[in-house]
């Protein structure tokens, strides 16, 4: 039998049982330690800041039952996630298994998530808050990532998600953060490393695999008809889009080829017309002279009017204040 909470039980049961948390040691004062609720199992999370906007979360417990959480409308910060050990679901229902990663971000609609009993959970999450710290890393290469990485990297609310298969090197690498030999400064400088080195690994995989599939895809005309479907849904619901997984589905394509055929048809990715398309729209509403701009951002999809005022100005060259002033 399944344990189902809300988001809200959920994490009040992680608080509960963590009441008296404090600080591992004081040489290790940027790291917390959760350990899971009874109810749900045994076992422990991790929380590591390694620096302001970058943090680590390693996942360790056994459930005693399967268990289910729904959680609400929410915007994730830019992740990279190694499932090691168990089974999860996440999303629109994507399957997460031992020896895949996952690449997520954005603002989500309601999902339903699912962790299975029996097999320890093992998964190490790499957090930015702020994905354009990857810009001092891959500025000379910048230009070399496919267009929709490059607008995750410069708008992380625009929903992404991609699922890809855990390397032997990235093996290594995630043993060697479960396994850390260090403390105090120089386990954070390793840390910091490492994850930078797995990051690293997942974007060189993403550009490969986007490189291969884009050598071998010629459209059909029924292909083409669900592309165009799927520019048709995302402007219904260009305010609370579907992940690119539900659109792929609700038009019967599978992801990879809406992604590539979505370019090839408009000439851009499935989001960079999203994000055209609601900036276009953002502008008419502020040029209507009736709504503020925190109003405005609402409407058009952004959660953070600081994100919006970010995507206004790299589209039009000013911040919407500026806009509806003149």
């Amino acid at each position: 039998m399944a344990i189902v909470l809300s988001d809200v039980d959920y994490w009040e049961l992680w608080e509960e049982s963590n009441q008296n948390t404090q600080l591992l040691s004081d040489a290790d004062s940027s790291e917390i330690l959760m350990e899971c609720p009874q109810q749900l199992g045994k076992g422990y999370r991790r929380r590591i800041q390694l620096r302001q906007g970058i943090d680590l979360l390693i996942h360790n417990y056994n459930l005693s039952e399967n268990l289910s959480v729904k959680y609400e409308a929410y915007v994730y910060p830019l992740e990279f996630g190694f499932q090691i050990s168990g089974d999860r679901s996440n999303r629109d229902g994507r399957s997460r298994s031992t020896g895949q990663n996952f690449l997520q971000s954005g603002a989500n609609p309601s999902i339903t998530s699912e962790e299975l009993a029996g097999k320890r959970i093992i998964q190490v999450d790499i957090h930015l808050a702020y994905p354009c710290q990857l810009n001092s890393f891959i500025a000379g290469e910048f230009e070399q990532l496919p267009l929709e990485v490059k607008q995750l990297i410069e708008d992380s609310e625009q929903p992404y998600d991609d699922l890809g298969k855990t390397t032997p090197v990235m093996q290594i690498a995630l043993e060697q953060i479960l396994n850390c030999p260090y403390q105090g400064l120089t386990k954070q400088i390793y840390l910091e490393g490492k994850c930078w080195e797995l990051i690293a690994l997942r974007l060189e995989q993403l550009v490969a695999s986007y490189s291969q599939l884009s050598k071998s895809r010629v459209l059909q005309p029924d292909d083409i008809d669900r592309i165009h479907l799927a520019k048709e849904v995302l402007i219904r619901h260009f305010d609370n889009p579907p992940s690119l997984l539900g659109l792929a589905r609700q038009v019967g394509l599978n992801d990879y080829k809406l992604k590539l055929g979505f370019h090839q048809v408009f000439g851009t990715t499935v989001f960079g017309y999203l994000y055209a398309y609601r900036m276009e729209q953002a502008r008419l509403l502020l040029a209507q002279r009736r709504m503020k701009v925190k109003e405005v951002a609402k409407l058009v999809g952004y959660a953070s009017p600081s994100r919006f005022t970010a995507a206004f100005k790299r589209k039009f060259g000013v911040s919407p204040s500026v806009y509806l002033a003149k």
